[in-house]
C-alpha cells in the first residue's frame, strides 16, 4: 500500500484543479484562491489527516461545499448589482506559462466568459454536480459523497444540467488530439477575427467592423456600479458599432491596449496611464463575432497586469 501523500505534494498536486474547480463555481479569482487555501488549511487541521483515503476527494468536498456557502452569502449582492455581472477574467501571455503551473493549467483548462455565463444559469448544486461529472470526471458515487445526495440523484441532476446550457466545455490536456486540434483550430481563428476587430476599431474601418460582428450581437459591460458603463446589454451590430466607436474617441490622453489570453482565449486589455482599465473576451459563433464581454469594474482587474 502506497504512502499517503504529504500536505506540500497534495497541495502541488491539486492546487490547479481546486482552483479551476472553484473559479468555474464563483467567476472570481480572489474567491477561488481564497477557498483553495481554506481547504488545504483544513486539511491540515484534520484531527487524523492519515484516516482520510483520497486528499483529492477531500479536498474537492471542502471547495465544493465552502463554493456553494460562498455563494449562498452573495446571493443579496448579486441581486443588487448595477448592470450585467460578468466572471472576473483570468488574463495571461505566454511569459506567464515558464515557470508557473498553475497559469499554465489556467492556460490549457480556463473557460471562456461565455461559457462561465453558461454555467452561472445553474444552481448552485447543479453546477457543482455538472462540473464535477463534466470537466473532473468523477464517478456518481463519489459526488454524492461530495455534495450529500444519492448518486441517483446526482445522475439526474447531471443530465438535468448539462440540457439546460446545452454545450460541451473546451477540451482539456486529457483529451484525444482530434479534438485537442479541433480547439486549437477554433483559437487560431478567434485570435484572427479578434487581430481584424482591433485593427479596423483603431483605424476607424467601421465597415469592416459591422462585417466582423454578427447581426444580432450584444456587447455586455460590467462596471459593477463603480465606473461609468452600460447598465443594459447593447443588442445588434448597428448599435454595437457607433458605441465602440465613441468610446474609442473618448479615449483619455494615456490610453494604450494590447492583445493577451483572456480565459483561455485571445481578447483585450486595456491600459490608462499604465493601469489596467478593461478587459475585453469575446464569443465567435458561425465565423462572427458573436458577443463582446467588457469588464471594467476595478474590484475585478486586480490580477490584471
Amino acid at each position: 500500500m502506497e504512502a499517503p501523500l504529504s500536505i506540500e505534494q497534495l497541495y502541488a498536486s491539486y492546487k490547479p484543479l481546486l482552483f479551476s474547480l472553484a473559479y468555474r463555481m464563483l467567476g472570481s479569482v480572489m474567491d477561488a484562491e481564497d477557498i483553495v487555501q481554506e481547504a488545504f488549511l483544513s486539511l491540515n487541521a484534520a484531527p487524523e489527516p492519515e484516516r482520510i483515503r483520497s486528499g483529492k476527494s477531500y479536498l474537492c468536498k471542502i471547495v465544493t461545499n465552502r463554493c456553494i456557502d460562498r455563494l449562498r452569502s452573495a446571493q443579496k449582492q448579486r441581486e443588487l448589482y448595477v448592470g450585467p455581472w460578468l466572471p472576473e477574467p483570468i488574463v495571461a501571455d505566454d511569459s506567464d506559462l515558464g515557470d508557473d503551473p498553475l497559469q499554465a493549467y489556467v492556460r490549457n483548462e480556463s473557460v471562456s466568459t461565455a461559457y462561465l455565463l453558461l454555467l452561472q444559469q445553474l444552481s448552485w448544486v447543479e453546477r457543482a454536480v455538472f462540473l464535477l461529472r463534466e470537466v473532473l470526471q468523477y464517478e456518481y458515487d463519489e459526488i454524492a459523497d461530495i455534495v450529500g445526495k444519492s448518486s441517483t440523484n446526482c445522475r439526474q441532476i447531471f443530465h438535468r444540467a448539462k440540457r439546460s446550457i446545452g454545450v460541451r466545455p473546451p477540451v482539456d490536456e486529457e483529451a484525444g488530439s482530434a479534438s485537442r486540434k479541433q480547439t486549437e483550430a477554433l483559437g487560431e481563428h478567434t485570435a484572427q477575427l479578434v487581430n481584424r476587430f482591433v485593427h479596423a476599431l483603431s483605424t476607424g474601418d467601421l465597415g469592416t467592423l459591422m462585417n466582423l460582428l454578427a447581426k444580432d450581437a450584444a456587447l455586455y459591460s460590467d462596471g459593477g456600479g463603480k465606473v461609468r458603463a452600460a447598465v443594459r446589454p447593447i443588442l445588434g451590430a448597428e448599435r454595437i458599432v457607433p458605441f465602440l466607436a465613441g468610446i474609442l474617441e473618448k479615449a483619455p490622453p494615456g490610453f494604450s491596449y494590447k492583445t493577451s489570453v483572456v480565459n483561455g482565449q485571445t481578447g483585450i486589455v486595456t491600459y490608462v496611464d499604465g493601469e489596467p482599465s478593461t478587459v475585453i473576451s469575446f464569443h465567435v459563433e458561425n465565423d462572427l463575432l458573436e458577443a463582446i464581454y467588457i469588464v471594467l469594474n476595478p474590484d475585478k482587474l486586480g490580477n490584471v497586469r
